[in-house]
């Protein structure tokens, strides 16, 4: 590990605030690659190698090549600014371990829903859980390569209101992944803005505007 990638794993004294982000999806949709990809610090999972007890158990349509799958949760951190930090738990996908998703939303201050679009009905329960939860998210499409779909298809086939994002991603790529997060926290920026304007009963243009914390920029060799 070098000196500028030390630096920014290492947890900054100043850092007080600690935000905590679920990624969720169905099985198979990419999740622990995400949260590898856009952690600061080697993140810990819980992956373990798929054997032929599960077979009968964990439905395997659509991801065939799958050897590994997460046990309990996957975690990461990036850090934000000198005083925020970003904790990242991927959920388990498969409906087996679906109890663990209430405690993992305790606490939560928002989350993304992986998406593979060959298989959109996966992702109606990890929507249907955040909304029972009241928690807030968006929806990220991850690249597989599968049929393309309209942004408004893809919105009837989840029944997404208007109000929530819908973007593409490639959950390998770093970059592509702190898109997403990035356009989560300014999703829950925004909401905050909205409840602070409707609690005061002012107009929303009235309200300071207030920069969302960005992600800390990688570092050049």
């Amino acid at each position: 590990m070098d000196s500028a990638t030390s630096d920014r794993a290492a947890l900054r004294a100043t850092a007080d605030n600690g935000l905590k982000i679920a990624i969720v999806g169905g099985f198979g949709v990419g999740k622990t690659t995400m949260v590898r990809s856009v952690s600061e610090i080697r993140p810990l999972n819980t992956e373990e190698t798929m054997t032929s007890a599960g077979e009968a158990v964990d439905h395997l349509d659509g991801v065939h090549s799958k050897t590994a799958t997460t046990v309990a949760f996957d975690f990461g951190r990036i850090t934000l600014d000198e005083r925020s930090v970003l904790y990242l738990f991927g959920a388990p996908g498969q409906e087996r371990f679906w109890f663990l998703w209430d405690r993992l939303f305790s606490g939560t201050l928002g989350a993304v829903v992986l998406v593979d679009t060959r298989r959109l009905a996966d992702s109606w329960y990890a929507i249907d859980r955040l909304e029972h939860h009241g928690a807030p998210f968006i929806v990220a499409c991850n690249d597989f390569g599968g049929p393309l779909h309209t942004e408004q298809q893809i919105r009837e086939a989840l029944a997404l209101s208007d109000d929530v994002p819908l973007v593409e991603c490639d959950a390998r790529d770093r970059s592509s992944s702190k898109y997403v997060l990035i356009t989560l926290v300014e999703h829950l920026h925004a909401l905050s803005r909205r409840r602070l304007a409707a609690e005061s009963s002012a107009d929303p243009s009235a309200i300071p505007p207030a920069t969302a914390p960005e992600m800390t920029p990688e570092p050049t060799s």
